[in-house]
């Protein structure tokens, strides 16, 4: 990460730097660990961030840590103030070789990668930025700030996500509109020219014209559709949502599939348009299942409907206490890698006779929840992962 985090709707590392106070009630002499539980409250919006923050005295020992960086250690913030920060990390030197740098000269930020030990000794990779945390007139206040570099690559996939469907968005709608006008066109002209044929073969050409422009209708009309229909927003149960999906795709594959249930009964209702939910479920599911042909040929195929609550889930650029964490698992083949960075977007698809549409529509639908949908695949499992924010919570 090349800047610190900033995190639309949710306070920064930069913008709460203004805030902070001094580690402890006295002057800081070199030497001197900060006093434990004496830091203001000015560090505490830090805790609604997801990457881990430290916020450390020029020595090195922390004078707060914020939730995330409790959750990784396995410990109290208490146990933490007033401890050196290089004992969590697997090689030390750097960190001193940033915190010297910082004493001898003036700096904006300090940006190095390295391994964060957790709570069970596992070493996690990490991105740390070093940038003042407090004002001038308390220059011996240093903000550390470690993301892991697997969070930081899932949160870049997501901005990439949102950025192309908001320009894959624009562009559909200018592209639809430039189409449906000479669609009409064409359609009416094809019409008279058939009130004018005799000949039935000549008819037929006529007819397919006809139908093509009513097809590519359809097709335009679809591509249009979450951004047309006005949303109908309720309290709406997911596990009705999803029963509905489950008798609507075993009415229509009703051989050799399997679909089982994995609830959290405990989740509550969330606020959002039920219509769309089921209509963005039975999309992912119908194309699971459409994968899933040689497994439900052989009696085999199995799907696994799971729902969990997610605590601090991160995402959209956003972190969200509690968000509504849904699975749709199969046991397919698994996405060929020549789309699987693409499935999401219009008219991508490796099946024949695929509008590539249905993974577009079910993710415009998701958004519009505040949500988004992730996807891992490998030969013999795949999961798309819902999750939307439980706003009323």
């Amino acid at each position: 990460m090349a800047q610190l985090l900033n995190i639309p709707g949710q306070p920064s590392p930069g913008s709460l730097r203004a805030q902070a106070q001094p580690c402890s009630s006295t002057t800081s002499t070199p030497g001197a660990a900060a006093a434990p539980g004496t830091v203001t409250a000015g560090f505490h919006p830090f805790d609604q961030l997801s990457t881990l923050i430290a916020v450390i005295d020029a020595n090195g020992l922390v004078c707060f840590a914020n939730t995330a960086f409790e959750d990784t250690q396995g410990t109290s913030r208490r146990a933490l103030e007033g401890t050196a920060l290089e004992r969590c990390f697997s090689e030390p030197q750097a960190l001193r070789t940033a915190l010297e740098g910082a004493r001898t000269q003036g700096f904006t930020s300090l940006h190095y990668d390295a391994s964060l030990r957790r709570a069970n000794h596992a070493l996690l990779p990490v991105h740390v930025t070093i940038a003042p945390a407090g004002p001038p007139d308390h220059p011996n206040q240093l903000l550390v700030e470690m993301s892991p570099l697997e969070q930081q690559a899932r949160q870049d996939r997501e901005e990439r996500l949102l950025d192309q469907a908001r320009a894959y968005k624009e562009l559909i709608r200018n592209l639809a509109h430039e189409i449906k006008n000479p669609l009409g066109g064409i359609r009416g002209a094809a019409q008279l020219l058939q009130m004018d044929v005799h000949a039935p073969d000549l008819a037929e050409y006529t007819q397919v014209i006809i139908h093509e422009a009513d097809r590519l209708h359809m097709l335009v009309d679809r591509l249009l559709a979450p951004h047309r229909k006005p949303r109908t927003v309720g309290e709406v149960n997911i596990h009705e949502v999803l029963e509905r999906v489950r008798a609507v795709i075993l009415a229509e594959f009703s051989l050799g599939l399997t679909i089982e249930r994995d609830f959290d009964v405990s989740i509550p209702e969330l606020r959002g348009d039920r219509e769309q939910l089921i209509q963005a479920l039975l999309n992912i599911v119908r194309n699971a299942v459409q994968a899933l042909a040689e497994r439900r040929a052989a009696g085999d195929a199995r799907m696994v409907f799971k729902t969990r609550i997610a605590h601090r889930a991160h995402f959209n650029r956003r972190q969200y206490r509690l968000a509504l964490e849904l699975h749709i698992i199969d046991n397919g083949p698994g996405i060929p890698e020549a789309i699987k960075n693409r499935i999401f977007l219009p008219l991508v698809s490796d099946r024949d006779g695929g509008t590539g549409l249905g993974l577009t529509l079910a993710q415009s639908y998701i958004q519009q929840h505040e949500g988004v949908i992730e996807c891992d695949s490998l030969p013999g499992h795949t999961d798309f992962k819902i999750l939307i924010p439980l706003t009323n919570l």
